[in-house]
């Protein structure tokens, strides 16, 4: 299977620990707009990336802000 590029979502966030890691992927995880996601803890950044053919960005940073996550684009 492959991924259209155009459909993955990349965003700094500020996810710290692994317990948040969790809690934030099984949320996103169970939305049905959502594909893929995974959080790089290892990264300066704490990349956030989102495979989602219908969500945009603005949506996925108001979702993790209502999580109480700041979250910002990458390009």
């Amino acid at each position: 299977m492959t991924t259209d590029l155009n459909h993955i979502l990349i965003f700094k966030t500020n996810i710290r620990t692994k317990t948040q890691k969790r809690k934030l992927l099984g949320m996103l995880s169970a939305h049905s707009g959502i594909q893929q996601c995974s959080v790089d803890l290892s990264d300066i950044d704490r990349v956030l990336r989102i495979v989602s053919a219908c969500l945009t960005h603005q949506q996925i940073i108001s979702i993790l802000q209502q999580q109480g996550f700041d979250c910002a684009e990458l390009v």
